[in-house]
């Protein structure tokens, strides 16, 4: 489905098998441009949104203001994108000044974020932080299980040890190069190229995944993201084609196996950022593509059979 000079164009070159049926292939939407916050005091207001397997966390933060964690059960992620906005990090004794415009991953255990000249975060967990998913909108959501999308299972441990580690968001392009991706134990992202003003019309890029979730944050500007559903040999499948049109910030989570692609629509600058949860395997195995991929070993054997919940 990849059109002339995309990087992702062999990605998915012979994968001519027909979808699966009995799937559920939901949406998900969260659109906190527009929507009252779920937690919200003097300091804070944070929107949340779940997938299948991660909970996406989205903050407007006062100077001061702090964000914790205490006896977090896995790894997770802070996006810093402002490049004004820094952090500190206290985990394990250790403090760690970071920089705005970059993307850190915290280890399991307790941690404080601090945020001395206020901030936008987005921070990502897996649905193993209970307490999260519980604020969610749409915890209820995959109450049904998608039994297309194997169970979570986290990556190999980073090499070294557990640290706080952070990455700059600041990379030029590079030919052949998809993006600017970065992965941990349990996501993926890739912070894709600013689109100064609207996508050309010409130059979509529709596809699929078999068997994950893609989560596509919008940060600045305004997008349509358009999906439309395969026919399997079961009509209960079907669906109607859809034209998502959303401002900045939101998300929305696109369901497997449904055809995808997103326009950029603002007239200025639009920012999207893809998230995966856990990371993905095609991308891992693309060299260059993963910039901090020796901090983060890649898994002998993927097990993936069904989504925990």
């Amino acid at each position: 489905m990849f059109q002339g000079k995309d990087p992702r164009a062999d990605l998915f070159a012979g994968n001519s098998q027909p979808p699966a049926t009995g799937l559920i292939a939901q949406e998900q939407l969260g659109r906190f441009h527009g929507d009252a916050p779920q937690v919200s005091d003097a300091l804070r207001r944070s929107w949340y949104l779940r997938g299948c397997n991660f909970v996406l966390e989205y903050s407007e933060l006062a100077p001061g203001a702090k964000l914790g964690r205490q006896s977090q059960p896995d790894e997770y992620v802070l996006y810093l994108d402002d490049r004004q906005s820094g952090a500190t990090v206290e985990w394990n004794g250790t403090t760690v000044t970071v920089p705005g415009g970059s993307i850190v991953f915290v280890p399991p255990g307790d941690s404080c974020i601090t945020f001395p000249s206020g901030a936008k975060p987005v921070r990502l967990f897996t649905v193993k932080s209970a307490d999260l998913v519980a604020l969610c909108p749409n915890a209820d959501g995959y109450r049904s299980p998608r039994s297309h999308i194997p169970p979570f299972h986290p990556w190999p441990k980073p090499a070294g040890g557990w640290k706080v580690r952070h990455y700059p968001l600041d990379v030029a392009d590079q030919p052949g190069r998809f993006g600017r991706i970065y992965r941990c134990t349990t996501f993926m992202v890739n912070a894709l190229p600013t689109m100064n003003g609207p996508r050309d019309p010409a130059r979509m890029s529709p596809h699929h995944h078999d068997d994950f979730e893609q989560c596509s944050l919008a940060l600045q500007g305004s997008f349509t993201h358009f999906l439309r559903w395969s026919w399997t040999t079961d009509m209960s499948d079907w669906r109607e084609d859809m034209a998502v049109k959303v401002g900045s910030p939101s998300a929305l989570v696109i369901p497997p196996p449904v055809i995808h692609t997103t326009q950029a629509t603002g007239t200025g600058h639009n920012d999207l950022v893809d998230i995966f949860c856990p990371p993905r395997m095609d991308f891992s195995q693309k060299p260059g593509w993963v910039l901090n991929a020796e901090d983060y070993p890649i898994p002998d054997v993927s097990e993936q059979d069904s989504c925990d919940t």
